[in-house]
């Protein structure tokens, strides 16, 4: 089946919109005409380190209407309105533990693409979709149904980055109501974060980034507080001088050593750090998280389950609790090259591609 899509034709260098040719549709696959998609810092990683194999088709927030389904598919249908996320192979022990975004295979399914230069047919795809195209072969298991009322141009950015900060504190911070959490790093992810913070009843939610026009966004999406962090600015002590005794919570979406640094010198006793970065390496004294009896814990996608905590999101949207609209920026698809600059530059938090083709 021949598509447009938006191709990373080598390492570093701009997309060009293209013909290319989609696989076969086999017996667990989804074909899904794409309507959007979101742009998240792993689709610049994508076009600018080894992650992917060039030429490539990257994009993993996709959302859109289900055109065709396999012969196994069985909970979904044509017309269906539906999100896309992570790829998982519902087999090894982390996924039937209900725990899909630590799938054995995770690097395997989702860090990859490439378009085979002799058929142009694209043989392996980016999170198991490569959503900046205009159609999508995916494995059931990605896909989750959503309302029909609900905007798909809206929803496409749940599947990555506002599934990964929103769980991230719902679901592996946990945060208890009444207590303190500090989110370092405000753009998509660590917005969601402080979203979700203030439905958990977080009583000080302090939002830490370099960008004053993120900071003000955050106070209007929940942040009690905020510390513009820089040159000479000691994190830690305003935090400690905001709650009296520091933070029982906090989300690193930065993965900066000096950060994690201050992270740690701004957690009460028994604190515990969420990082949602994956690519750095911590070359930091950690004797003071071991006196406080502190911890770091990774995650990958907030440890979500798609299929229901898409879902979740959705309907705190609709409640008005989590207003993430107030951070996305619409673009058409041939607009692509200008989207990855303005979220590079931090001017635009969240760019959603139109995809009208």
């Amino acid at each position: 089946m021949k598509i447009k899509a938006a191709v990373t034709p080598k390492t570093g260098q701009p997309f060009e919109i293209t013909d290319i040719e989609l696989p076969e549709l086999e017996s667990k696959d989804v074909l899904i005409r794409v309507t959007a998609s979101g742009i998240c810092h792993t689709d610049v990683s994508g076009r600018d380190t080894g992650m992917v194999n060039p030429p490539a088709v990257l994009g993993h927030e996709g959302a859109g209407i289900v055109e065709e389904i396999g012969s196994e598919v069985t909970e979904l249908q044509k017309g269906d309105h539906v999100v896309v996320s992570f790829a998982s192979c519902g087999k090894c022990d982390n996924c039937l533990a209900n725990h899909p975004a630590h799938c054995r295979y995770y690097g395997e399914l989702n860090l990859n693409s490439h378009i085979d230069q002799e058929t142009n047919e694209l043989v392996s795809r980016f999170f198991g979709q490569s959503s900046f195209a205009t159609y999508s072969l995916v494995n059931q298991r990605n896909v989750v149904k959503i309302d029909k009322d609900m905007d798909l141009a809206l929803a496409a950015p749940l599947g990555c980055g506002l599934q990964t900060g929103a769980s991230s504190v719902l679901n592996v911070l946990k945060p208890e109501a009444g207590s303190s959490i500090a989110v370092f790093g405000v753009g998509a992810v660590g917005l969601s974060g402080i979203m979700a913070a203030k439905i958990a009843g977080c009583k000080n939610i302090i939002a830490i980034d370099l960008h004053e026009n993120r900071l003000e966004l955050a106070k209007e999406l929940g942040a009690t507080a905020t510390i513009k962090s820089g040159k000479g600015v000691d994190t830690a002590e305003k935090i400690n001088e905001i709650t009296g005794a520091g933070v029982q919570h906090v989300l690193d979406t930065t993965g900066v050593d000096v950060v994690i640094a201050q992270a740690i010198a701004s957690l009460d006793t028994f604190g515990k750090i969420v990082t949602v970065v994956t690519d750095f390496n911590l070359s930091i004294p950690l004797e003071a998280l071991a006196l406080k009896g502190g911890s770091i814990i990774g995650t990958s996608q907030g440890d979500a389950t798609p299929q229901t905590f898409i879902p979740e999101m959705i309907s705190y949207y609709k409640k008005g609790q989590f207003p993430y609209d107030r951070m996305v920026k619409y673009y058409e698809f041939d607009e692509i090259n200008k989207a990855f600059k303005e979220s590079e530059n931090g001017s635009v938090i969240k760019p959603v591609l139109k995809i009208n083709y």
